[in-house]
């Protein structure tokens, strides 16, 4: 392909101010974030695949800050006072890409979100249960009042079965991740934002201050570049402590009567599950195979299918018929670290990953720091 491009072709569309790799959700809000703060600067995001590839538009669209249980393990590794803070980041995170699109553009709804217990696992149960006052307190003043109560009353009007236990939280809401997607797609490329699918990243060299950018389609060349390909960060920065986890997902055909509304976790946030168009959207259980999951390829492994099948029929669907209509995967990027990983790799270098699973509630925000970082070494 380089060697047929045209004069023109090279003199316009491969030189620019910063490039940013990855289309997702990070990698746009960093591009709209310099297009809106420097409108001059010629920005371009290069994205390997036809569409955004990982986990932006393939995850389960959950605008989340976490499950009680989740916060649980998440003060062991962080302490109380950093989970506040990371909590705060996560919530203002989702006020921030709300307030960019719109509620209506991404389908938001607050339906609230529920937790689940089964009747052996009560001690999992009362641990739970016992911290809803001190996670209320907590995020008081971050959230809003009450964010956890305990709703056993509930559990019949949402016709689960082994149910003993369910938690809600009134904040959590649920988002439409395609029409997210679409609609900052839509904004960056109002601003002046050159986007080219289908363009993978092979190299990149620092060269006289000058960032050279291999692909297939040609070389491309700028002075800062932006890593935003998340899990897949590995193939251009080798040295990153990141970790990529594989998410499986299945999605029912429309059911009749659907009594489920809102967002739910299970089995500490490995089983998540939600409405949307009468349909169920279930996925999880990286748990039972950590090692399987824990991959860059795409695709589904019959022991976590059946054993979301399973919960479908048994807890979620009791006695419902339903068909599966469609499964996918999505990469997510996890560390030993909470917080997304936003540095300057090496000169003129920077990247931003390690999302942790929080994409829709973070992405804004991580891309917009990652932009400021490259804007203040321009």
């Amino acid at each position: 392909m380089a060697n047929e491009l045209s004069y023109w072709e090279k003199t316009s569309f491969f030189n620019y101010d910063i490039i940013v790799v990855g289309s997702g959700i990070v990698g746009l809000n960093a591009a709209i974030h310099l297009k809106e703060t420097a409108p001059k600067l010629r920005i371009s995001i290069l994205e390997r695949g036809f569409l955004p590839t990982g986990a932006s538009t393939k995850n389960a669209g959950f605008a989340c800050f976490g499950s009680v249980s989740e916060l649980i393990e998440q003060e062991k590794t962080a302490g109380t006072d950093h989970l506040g803070k990371l909590i705060e980041r996560r919530w203002k995170g989702l006020l921030k890409l709300r307030n960019l699109l719109g509620d209506n553009s991404i389908d938001y709804q607050c339906q609230g979100g529920f937790e689940l217990f089964k009747k052996d696992e009560a001690l999992l149960s009362e641990q739970c249960v016992s911290k809803i006052e001190h996670f209320n307190n907590l995020i008081r003043n971050i959230v809003g009042a009450d964010a956890f109560s305990l709703k056993n009353s509930q559990i019949e009007s949402f016709g689960f079965k082994e149910i003993e236990s369910l938690i809600a939280n009134q904040y959590e809401a649920q988002i439409d991740t395609g029409k997210m997607m679409f609609a900052l797609l839509q904004y960056a490329q109002k601003l002046g934002v050159v986007v080219f699918n289908n363009c993978p990243v092979k190299h990149i060299v620092e060269v006289d201050n000058v960032v050279e950018v291999n692909t297939d389609q040609g070389n491309f060349s700028c002075k800062k570049i932006i890593i935003a390909t998340n899990a897949f960060v590995n193939s251009l920065l080798p040295d990153l402590e990141i970790s990529p986890g594989r998410g499986q997902v299945l999605i029912t055909s429309p059911i009749k009567n659907l009594k489920v509304k809102g967002t739910f976790h299970y089995d500490k946030g490995y089983y998540y599950f939600r409405n949307i168009n009468n349909r169920i959207l279930l996925g999880g259980g990286r748990n039972i195979d950590f090692d399987a999951e824990t991959t860059t390829a795409f695709g589904q492994t019959e022991v976590i299918q059946q054993a979301l099948e399973h919960l479908l029929k048994h807890v979620i669907l009791p006695d419902i018929h339903f068909k599966i209509e469609h499964r996918w995967s999505g990469i997510m990027a996890f560390g030993n670290v909470l917080e997304p990983l936003i540095k300057e790799v090496k000169p003129n270098v920077f990247c931003a990953t390690r999302c942790n699973g929080m994409g829709i509630a973070i992405g804004s925000q991580t891309g917009e720091d990652v932009a400021e970082l490259a804007l203040r070494s321009l």
